[in-house]
């Protein structure tokens, strides 16, 4: 029984690489992001629009942290992406992994992604970050740029998806085989 996490700002290539190594193992996949996506479009607002809503309402933040909790307790050989998981889960995961990028490239990215202009991906991937920053400090006392908590920390501006997921599945090989032992 393996249970990952994966953490990163927007656009770092985090849900790329979780993705990645839940379909290479055969795990389950979650992602906290999808869940908050997804939140946001049953209520017909952006993800800027449901981030400086949730900077007044802790309810959405802790009702995600709660279902991610319950879902990597309950799962066996699991893989979880979200940008506070890490801390949410820290204490029942076998591996944490930090995925970063510079922010001009994680716009960039970002923008690809959800196909907007880049202005509009710079202005709501600056406002989740500076929300998600000051609402899990005031939630939780948290500063999601201490990552300190990480077992791995991978920046992916120089290398590509490929390179990226042979670093962590060493890493997740190595945890495999320390099981066995």
């Amino acid at each position: 029984m393996v249970k990952i996490v994966f953490s990163g700002p927007p656009g770092s290539g985090k849900t790329t690489q979780a993705k990645r190594v839940a379909e290479y193992y055969g795990f389950k996949y979650f992602s906290a992001g999808a869940v908050f996506r997804e939140y946001a479009k049953r209520r017909n607002l952006t993800l800027e629009e449901l981030s400086r809503i949730a900077m007044e309402d802790p309810s959405i933040d802790i009702e995600i942290d709660r279902l991610t909790l319950e879902t990597v307790r309950g799962s066996d050989n699991i893989v979880v992406d979200g940008h506070l998981a890490a801390w949410i889960v820290s204490d029942i995961v076998d591996l944490r992994i930090y995925v970063t990028a510079p922010l001009s490239l994680r716009i960039l990215r970002v923008a690809g992604r959800d196909n907007i202009p880049l202005n509009r991906a710079l202005t709501e991937t600056l406002v989740r970050e500076y929300s998600q920053r000051r609402r899990f400090m005031e939630y939780y006392g948290l500063d999601i740029y201490d990552t300190s908590i990480f077992d791995v920390t991978i920046n992916t501006k120089l290398i590509g998806v490929e390179e990226a997921f042979n670093i962590i599945k060493t890493t997740i090989d190595k945890v495999l085989k320390e099981r066995t032992q």
